[in-house]
């Protein structure tokens, strides 16, 4: 039995009003409004605007759900103020997850006062606290956690980078996330328009998508990264990218993901010049390389033997730089996760090379002062988006959620517009066309053999300002010509 439906009256961005005809969730005839003989189920679109589904380019899903259990420190801006939250927290009896009291969301880039293992004791000792930073790349313990994880930390409290990232899967286990908050999640990014992801979870992907897909959470496609320690598993199971891994088509193996840096807020990304007010003999006050080189030559090429692509995590411009080598040395194509700081003579090279950049506008709003003190004279190459497009990169637009929200509307808006609130525009000339941030955000096209997977909104992008774009109204989303999200 064939599945047919015909939306009738979409107007696709900035065009006039077609009728568009779906067959078995494909896209099988687009006309202009009234040209085209209706078949199946007809739904009257009323004028609303239409494109392809977008997609969010690089999620940690489970972080993403289990954030809003967590106590909320993304408005704090200094130590004590993320203590007093903490405190208030407490007092007010947020429940403890895995036996920890977990908070998520500061940003210690600006501090005036560092974090300290003696200032977390003092306000709570009796219980372990674990506090994750908006960038995921550290976490705040007091004695008790440490003791409870049994993880050696300094006087400052803070683990950073592999270390810390080893545990960061073990609290969500431990948490016994119900699978009724990953569907709540999945159908809240449908909301939006998100038709798929590309999940960077540190952990077994493949199992955990196909268990869920299983239960019934179905709003989404996914793309499954593959770490490190889980890739020689992979292989031996014979999965290569691209690979269906469900009998309904909606989840995809993905890449290997490889992080060879750290971040900015945490002062870990990899640059070739140091950051201000570190002690020129840190070893690390050029940031970190997670990854030494040498391993990632042997990851990329252990991956590239099996069929298996890769995606870099690399934020710093030296990382970026020694990336971009790899990848030329081994005459392999991939995407790099970031690109945040990238020197002038590289921008060229992620075409050259057949590289994508997979970048995450927002973070260009959340860390402008940040960068303007710790990469201070460097900023016309950060988050350098415009750069990357006018060198002929591939772009591939996301959130990093729950670093910035899953919502590809907020993505677009940064993107295209560098700025939000009442700030003038960062680095203006680094701003994408729009046309190019939608493309950017999809995998299809509104055209004919294209998946039918849509997104329908009550405003023409092209006529939107910035904050209209960020809040845009989505009437509907369509995956694979089934609807996951309506309105009308």
């Amino acid at each position: 039995m064939t599945d047919i439906l015909t939306l009738r009256g979409a107007r696709p961005y900035g065009a006039e009003p077609v009728d568009v005809v779906i067959r078995d969730g494909v896209i099988a005839e687009i006309g202009l409004a009234g040209s085209v003989e209706t078949a199946g189920e007809v739904v009257d679109v009323s004028g609303r605007w239409i494109g392809p589904g977008l997609w969010d380019s690089h999620v940690h899903f489970t972080q993403h759900v289990t954030r809003l259990r967590r106590i909320d420190l993304t408005e704090t801006r200094s130590a004590q103020d993320v203590l007093d939250t903490v405190i208030r927290a407490r007092a007010g009896g947020a429940s403890l997850i895995g036996g920890m009291l977990m908070g998520y969301g500061f940003r210690d880039g600006l501090w005036s006062e560092p974090a300290t293992l003696a200032a977390l004791d003092a306000v709570i000792s009796d219980v372990p606290v674990v506090l994750v930073s908006g960038d995921l790349h550290c976490g705040w313990f007091n004695s008790a956690a440490a003791a409870h994880l049994d993880v050696k930390i300094d006087a400052t409290g803070v683990l950073r980078e592999g270390p810390w990232i080893e545990l960061l899967h073990s609290f969500d286990t431990a948490s016994d996330l119900p699978f009724e908050a990953y569907q709540e999640a999945a159908q809240a990014a449908a909301a939006r328009g998100v038709v798929g992801i590309v999940e960077f979870e540190t952990t077994d992907n493949v199992a955990e998508w196909r268990e869920r897909i299983a239960n019934g959470l179905t709003s989404l496609r996914v793309d499954t990264a593959v770490w490190p320690d889980r890739l020689e598993e992979a292989i031996a199971a014979g999965l290569r990218t691209g690979d269906a891994l469900d009998d309904q088509g909606l989840a995809t193996f993905g890449r290997l993901k490889v992080v060879v840096d750290g971040s900015l807020n945490t002062r870990t990304a990899w640059c070739w010049d140091p950051y201000p007010g570190l002690d020129p003999a840190d070893p690390h006050v050029c940031g970190m390389e997670s990854v030494p080189l040498p391993e990632l030559r042997r990851l990329l090429e252990r991956a590239r033997e099996a069929g298996i692509e890769a995606a870099v995590h690399a934020i710093g411009d030296r990382a970026n730089s020694e990336v971009l080598d790899t990848f030329a040395e081994l005459g392999m194509q991939g995407v790099i996760e970031h690109a945040q700081l990238v020197r002038e003579d590289d921008f060229s090279r992620f075409a050259e090379l057949g590289l994508a950049a997979s970048i995450q506008p927002e973070h260009a709003m959340d860390d402008r002062d940040v960068a303007d003190h710790h990469w201070a004279g460097r900023t016309a190459h950060a988050f350098a988006f415009g750069s990357l497009h006018r060198s002929g990169a591939e772009l591939r637009l996301g959130s990093d959620a729950p670093v910035a929200p899953l919502d590809p509307w907020i993505s677009i808006s940064a993107a295209t517009s560098r700025s939000r609130g009442e700030r003038d525009s960062w680095h203006p000339e680094q701003r994408l066309p729009l046309d190019v941030a939608l493309a950017s955000s999809a995998r299809s096209t509104l055209e004919v053999g294209q998946p039918a997977d849509l997104v329908i909104i009550d405003r023409d992008p092209n006529a939107c300002a910035r904050d209209e774009l960020r809040d845009m109204p989505v009437a509907a989303t369509l995956l694979g010509g089934r609807f996951t999200h309506r309105t009308f």
